[in-house]
């Protein structure tokens, strides 16, 4: 008798490279906004809208974009937010600078997804692991890991779901870059930020100025 192995699920990659790869993760208004469910003032928002959305646009840029499903059923959440059809569901991102191929999340890991994540009119899953599906996703909407290349983490929070997506990306080879101005912990305190930066974030990735970043492409043919 003889045995049929299967081949792995195969993951198709992208050919056209951008001068900079960044991945927004819930930059939703019920983070963003004042009067939000999980809004705190972080002024690595101010940042984003004023500097970094601009400089996108100017150049071309695509951000790929991943938010939050967060409706219930939901293990260890009691409240709903983020949920879709609401204004807290929105994204900070204008529509001219977001990749259309938005990932839905429903808890921290970018890995885990819900049937009928992100549509308001259907009643959503309940939570399940996905890691093919957002590795498709990342070869989709960034390509291939490449050294010369990393991916620019920017959005909230830093002690949260950034955290969880650099690991998600660490895992699958791709060099991660902390975007320090466009970053920022739940909280909103600086102080916090900069420990966090230490450890444990620099063990999945290297934060990074906007204006070391800028200047480090430049140099990049």
């Amino acid at each position: 008798m003889v045995t049929i192995k299967k081949d792995p699920p195969t993951i198709q990659f992208t050919t056209d490279r951008q001068p900079m790869h960044i991945i927004a993760v819930d930059l939703q208004r019920d983070f963003t906004t004042e009067g939000g469910a999980c809004y705190h003032f972080r002024p690595c928002v101010h940042f984003i809208r004023k500097t970094l959305i601009p400089f996108c646009r100017n150049q071309g840029i695509l951000v790929a974009e991943i938010i939050s499903d967060y409706r219930r059923p939901r293990p260890g959440a009691p409240l709903t937010h983020c949920e879709p059809g609401t204004p807290g569901y929105e994204s900070d991102l204008s529509d001219d600078v977001r990749h259309p191929d938005v990932w839905v999340k429903c808890m921290h890991s970018p890995v885990w997804v819900r049937k009928n994540g992100g549509l308001a009119a259907k009643s959503p899953g309940p939570p399940y692991p996905d890691p093919v599906g957002f590795s498709n996703w990342l070869a989709t909407v960034i390509g291939p890991p490449a050294e010369h290349n990393p991916i620019v983490l920017i959005g909230l929070t830093l002690d949260c779901c950034l955290l969880c997506t650099a690991q998600e990306l660490f895992f699958r080879g791709y060099r991660v870059e902390f975007l320090i101005d466009a970053v920022d912990t739940y909280n909103g305190k600086q102080e916090e930020k900069q420990f966090l930066f230490q450890n444990p974030l620099g063990n999945w990735g290297r934060p990074v100025s906007w204006q070391a970043l800028t200047e480090e492409k430049q140099t990049i043919p």
